[in-house]
């Protein structure tokens, strides 16, 4: 995967590696072959929630049979990031216009600040065959859509770490050229992972500050908990154990029952019992308010973050000129040389 060598404005003239539109595309299947065919784009170094989402999507949708582990092409910079699909028996490549040229599902799983640049290398490979996923945080529609055909499907994914024990919190969000259909078939292979629930783009930072960031939340929490029972007298691995397993207990009982956590607070509560005491102790310590603020926090940063393009972003307009000047520059020189 080449990225900018530079943060400057390239010229109409000079244009950098990454923006460069090939001249010789990889012969491209029909489209029987690209239909069962699913494709990742990830970056080098890359272990957030956000890159494992495709190989733990294809891994668990292969085992749900939804998808053949021989029909899903993954490309890297490295062999080093491709072991894991290697390893479920993908195909691999360093390449991703060779992604693009095969498959019509794509995952981009790249860091933020590297997915302008690797869609303006691939967009040239783009048709209206091509369903284009991105899973990089703060990267929003528009920007995507910017970067690609008019015609580009595009959809954007939120996952949490979850995902990687099929448990995932996941959201999804629509490009304008992305229908119903690609909607549900994005979520049947997602579903594979945990919970996936289509919303409006404008949530999917609430996403990130409620179950992106609500990961270290919980374990806060849950750490905090086992170290009330250490301090009481149990052992560290007992009490870190137990926490866990009431913290996953009590959420199966809430998804599972359809209850709101304020009824299951209430049923837990004796008068005068245990609970109720521990209860007013956290009140004093502002739990709930803290826990709120939290959220807030984070979600406020996500949107900050996707206000603020990366550099990259920035110089979508100048690049997307160049390569216009270039092409009408090749155009002139084409019917120039036709005169003579």
């Amino acid at each position: 995967m080449n990225t900018p060598s530079s943060q400057g404005s390239p010229s109409p003239r000079t244009l950098p590696s990454w923006a460069s539109v090939p001249t010789m595309p990889p012969p491209q299947p029909s489209h029987s072959q690209r239909q069962q065919s699913l494709g990742s784009v990830s970056s080098q170094d890359n272990a957030n929630s956000w890159s494992l989402c495709p190989a733990t999507c294809l891994d668990s949708a292969s085992a749900a049979g939804k998808v053949e582990a021989e029909h899903v092409l993954a490309s890297a910079p490295s062999d080093r990031n491709l072991c894991r699909f290697r390893a479920m028996g993908c195909q691999t490549t360093h390449s991703n216009l060779e992604v693009l040229h095969s498959c019509s599902l794509v995952f981009f799983a790249t860091k933020p600040h590297i997915l302008p640049a690797v869609l303006v290398e691939v967009a040239p490979a783009v048709t209206a065959e091509h369903i284009l996923v991105s899973v990089a945080a703060g990267v929003s529609l528009s920007t995507l859509e910017k970067l690609l055909p008019p015609m580009a499907r595009v959809l954007r994914v939120s996952p949490n770490l979850p995902c990687i024990v099929q448990e995932g919190a996941m959201v999804m969000a629509r490009g304008c050229c992305a229908g119903s259909y690609e909607a549900q078939l994005l979520r049947s292979l997602l579903e594979a992972c945990g919970q996936c629930e289509e919303v409006p783009e404008a949530q999917v930072d609430v996403h990130t500050g409620l179950s992106g960031s609500g990961v270290a939340f919980v374990c806060a929490f849950s750490e905090a908990l086992a170290e009330g029972a250490i301090k009481m007298g149990m052992p560290s691995g007992l009490a870190h154990r137990i926490a866990a397993q009431t913290l996953l207990g009590t959420a199966k009982v809430l998804l599972q029952k359809g209850q709101h956590p304020a009824q299951l607070r209430t049923d837990v509560c004796t008068p005068g019992g245990t609970t109720i005491y521990g209860l007013h102790v956290l009140e004093q310590g502002g739990l709930r308010a803290t826990a709120m603020s939290a959220v807030e926090a984070a979600t406020c940063r996500a949107r900050e973050l996707s206000r603020n393009p990366s550099p990259v972003v920035a110089q979508v307009p100048s690049v997307l000129q160049a390569l216009q000047g270039e092409g009408a520059l090749a155009h002139r020189e084409h019917s120039s040389v036709a005169r003579s």
